[in-house]
């Protein structure tokens, strides 16, 4: 099952690419104990904007208060302040320094004092449904961290060509294959056979049906 295969990808600290239903493609990793090779090639082959999905709970936890008061973006994506570790780094935006914020980020014992404001990481809060609510790239990531038994922090980016533009999927499926990296469409976490997901599915189909989603993607 392909769900499967993402989560032990994240489990071993490998990429996830995540489809959504326009065809756009994302890099999706484990926050927790990412290191800087796989940072770097994030910012390689994605437009190098990184964000770090999370649970609201965590967002409230680290004390990571909205970006701006009303929020006008098509998605109603929910942005945070942006950070940076406080120990450990230099000017924040190296592939090293990022990775160490994003292990920051995820790590248990972490504490808002252990982050600067602003930084050159841009924490994402995620809906409590995950993608029951939302069959987006952020609710994915979290999801998966969740399915795999990891924080529910992950590191997310767009992919892009070459050329600037969303890479398409065939390109994903090349740079998939050419890596050995597992593709998912987000839609298959829906019918995924975990308890997990019971309450989910039960709080979460009212809002996917408000939307127009097609009946056919619930289990």
């Amino acid at each position: 099952m392909r769900v499967d295969a993402a989560l032990a990808s994240l489990r071993e600290g490998r990429p996830v690419f995540t489809v959504d239903s326009t065809g756009a493609g994302a890099v999706v990793l484990a926050a927790h104990g990412v290191d800087m090779k796989w940072v770097a090639w994030t910012v390689r082959h994605t437009s190098g904007l990184l964000c770090a999905p999370m649970s609201e709970a965590r967002a409230d936890e680290l004390d990571l208060p909205p970006m701006v008061p009303r929020n006008q973006v098509t998605l109603d994506d929910q942005y945070t302040v942006s950070v940076d570790a406080r120990h450990g780094v230099t000017t924040g935006i190296s592939a090293v320094d990022r990775a160490r914020t994003f292990r920051t980020l995820a790590a248990p014992c972490t504490s808002p004092a252990d982050l600067v404001r602003p930084g050159h990481v841009l924490p994402l809060c995620t809906h409590s449904g995950g993608v029951f609510e939302r069959l987006t790239h952020p609710e994915a990531a979290v999801d998966l961290c969740t399915l795999a038994g990891l924080p529910q922090v992950a590191v997310l980016a767009t992919l892009v060509a070459d050329q600037g533009h969303v890479l398409p999927r065939a390109g994903i499926e090349d740079l998939a294959a050419k890596h050995t990296l597992p593709v998912l469409d987000i839609a298959e976490l829906l019918t995924y056979p975990r308890a997990e997901y019971a309450h989910r599915g039960a709080r979460g189909a009212a809002r996917l049906e408000n939307r127009a989603v097609p009946a056919h993607l619930f289990p």
